[in-house]
């Protein structure tokens, strides 16, 4: 067949087509070899150790914005932080917070986590990438329910998220929840509370 310019304009698509899925191929294979560890996350976003279990770092305060005025004296407006869970330290404990709580999944293993609702019904969200397997990318939590959070399986060994927190965290908002105590108000989850809440009374309800 003769060597048309027609013939030469394919010939250079076809060639870019092929560049382009390689150069995406090795794009993707970059991406997930690239993968941080637990010691580079922890290093890189400055986390430490959180008293609910696992890592975080605040990483924003509406500083430049009015306070809130809340029945707990003033707040920011809003703060946000990461949080981080590993196969060491795979529990976030159950707590309740004053604030309302949107939470932001970023990369990792899927995160689990378990609502108790002031009525006694318990919500169970899971937190990942897996959109078609129902898993959310967001999950806002009101102020007032009883949060727990475990790690799921997975490659990395870790699940990373953010939160953002309305009116703005503050210690004094924070109850961790005491195993016995809440076993006691929610007796139908007694083995699930046990099993992901302080046994020690740090927190009192």
């Amino acid at each position: 067949m003769p060597d048309t310019p027609r013939r030469r304009r394919g010939a250079a698509l076809a060639t870019a087509r092929l560049l382009s899925r390689g150069l995406a191929a090795a794009l993707t294979a970059g991406t997930a070899a690239a993968a941080p560890s637990v010691d580079e996350l922890v290093h890189e976003l400055g986390l430490e150790a959180h008293v609910e279990g696992g890592y975080f770092r605040r990483t924003y305060a509406a500083e430049d914005q009015p306070r809130v005025a809340t029945a707990a004296g003033e707040r920011y407006s809003m703060t946000s932080i990461f949080y981080l869970l590993t196969r060491e330290s795979p529990t976030g404990h159950f707590h309740r917070n004053r604030s309302d709580i949107v939470h932001y999944f970023q990369l990792g293993d899927p995160i689990t986590y378990y609502l108790l609702h002031p009525d006694g019904r318990l919500e169970t969200v899971v937190m990942g990438q897996d959109i078609a397997a129902g898993q959310r990318l967001q999950l806002t939590v009101p102020g007032g329910i009883w949060k727990a959070s475990s790690l799921g399986e997975g490659a990395h060994g870790y699940g990373l998220i953010s939160e953002a927190v309305s009116p703005g965290f503050d210690y004094d908002d924070m109850t961790l929840g005491d195993a016995a105590a809440l076993a006691g108000s929610f007796p139908e989850h007694a083995d699930l509370v046990r099993r992901l809440a302080h046994s020690s009374g740090a927190g009192d309800q």
